[in-house]
């Protein structure tokens, strides 16, 4: 059978793994679909600093991006320069000129997805995205077909490996978060700007184009509750451990009576579960079906490799189906149309909830803030104070039984206002379900 010949836009680090792994790999790639594919173009800004692997140099390489889109041997572009505005532009030119493409761009798919794939449909070609989230998991196969047949009324993961690295770092090192962020950015785990990471911009990204596959609404990112780690300390994780939890960005998507409801935040989550044991920069993702129950995914979420295997994936699922001439195609977001998507406020969840406090000593405190808790009907469980000498900004942690998003965060707010109070309360939610 006919070589299926590729065009590769983008030599960062996904770009230069999915080389490498096309070409040490490419003998087993034959085998297992029957015909080769070849490499006949690459794109990247700059080629000086760049390495072709050896047996793919007799491809072009080029700095503009149109020589590949537009090259009239290309049956596949590989997108893999990030962003969404030439990236953007880089995948609807492939797409009108009739060139299936393989995609790992979360922000894009996250933005337009839903319209890019109706645009591949219109044209008779493909659209694949498996290394947009979690590289290593191919939890976009497993959500499109493996559990399928499944209705999904759960998803919860750790989807950013940057966040995940600074808070078990932190975890086991006790260093503060600056500290910590400094390093992973010497060791290249953080970006100068970490801004998209640990603020979580990159989790609810991920968490979008998830959302959509398991529950088939047309999320958008901007509507998706989001809240950053910067606030969590080493003290956190001391009163987490006292009661039997750990602290991680956990991204959630629950459908409930009122609808579905997003969150990307810190949260404590029990240490006797499979998905506090996720360290580093590793991802995971626990799904609960309503026939099928729980499904637990673990892998490495980024680098060359692992997200390079995506792309090969993907590649390969899209040649199968060039050379086979299918004329069906499974969507890349598991439902043949996504419903619009109604934003339910994650102010009417109910959670237990975790409240930090730092205080400037003095009597009275405690029944201060028990007093507004009465107020908003939010009932105390338990108050916890680690034997500390700094009693200008004391450290000490209230929580407190299941109460509505919106009670505590109005109770928060009160006790923000109040004197004493060395800087705001930090309220995380209590993940009990998982």
């Amino acid at each position: 059978m006919a070589e299926v010949r590729l065009g590769i836009i983008g030599l960062g680090n996904v770009g230069s793994g999915t080389l490498s792994i096309l070409a040490e790999n490419g003998a087993q790639i034959a085998e297992k679909l029957g015909f080769p594919l070849r490499v006949v173009a690459v794109c990247a800004r700059q080629l000086s600093n760049k390495k072709i692997p050896d047996g793919l140099q007799g491809a072009l390489q080029t700095t503009d991006w149109r020589e590949v889109v537009n090259h009239p041997e290309v049956d596949v572009v590989a997108e893999l320069v990030g962003g969404t505005t030439v990236a953007r532009e880089i995948v609807e030119t492939a797409l009108e000129n009739g060139k299936s493409v393989v995609t790992a761009n979360k922000e894009l798919m996250a933005l337009c997805g839903p319209e890019l794939w109706d645009k591949a449909i219109q044209k008779g070609v493909n659209l694949a995205m498996e290394a947009s989230v979690a590289g290593g998991i191919p939890i976009h196969t497993v959500l499109r077909e493996g559990i399928s047949g499944d209705r999904i009324v759960a998803l919860l993961g750790i989807l950013n490996g940057t966040s995940n690295y600074i808070l078990t770092e932190v975890e086991k090192s006790g260093a503060a978060f600056g500290d910590v962020l400094a390093e992973a950015q010497k060791l290249g785990y953080a970006e100068a700007d970490p801004t998209a990471d640990v603020d979580g911009f990159d989790a609810r990204s991920k968490l979008a184009i998830l959302s959509a596959l398991a529950f088939g609404q047309k999320i958008r990112a901007g509507d998706i509750f989001t809240q950053g780690i910067r606030r969590i300390t080493p003290i956190d994780f001391q009163y987490a451990h006292t009661l039997k939890h750990t602290i991680r960005l956990v991204c959630a998507a629950r459908q409930t009576a009122e609808g579905l409801i997003l969150s990307v935040r810190p949260a404590l989550i029990p240490q006797s579960t499979i998905l506090a044991g996720v360290q580093g920069a590793y991802n995971a993702i626990w799904v609960r079906g309503k026939y099928g129950q729980d499904t637990f995914y673990y892998g490495r979420g980024a680098g060359p490799e692992p997200t390079g295997v995506a792309v090969v994936s993907d590649l390969m699922r899209v040649a199968r189906e060039i050379r086979s001439g299918s004329p069906e195609r499974v969507s890349p977001f598991a439902h043949e149309q996504l419903a619009e998507f109604r934003p339910v406020s994650v102010l009417v969840q109910k959670r237990a909830y975790y409240l930090r406090f730092r205080v400037h000593d003095r009597p009275g405190i405690i029944a201060a803030l028990a007093g507004i808790l009465a107020e908003k009907n939010i009932s105390l469980d338990a108050v916890l104070q680690l034997p500390g000498d700094n009693k200008t900004s004391l450290p000490f942690v209230i929580t407190v039984e299941p109460s509505t998003e919106n009670a505590v965060q109005d109770a928060v707010e009160a006790m923000n206002r109040l004197d004493f109070m060395a800087e705001p309360a930090l309220a995380l939610p209590m993940e009990t379900s998982l």
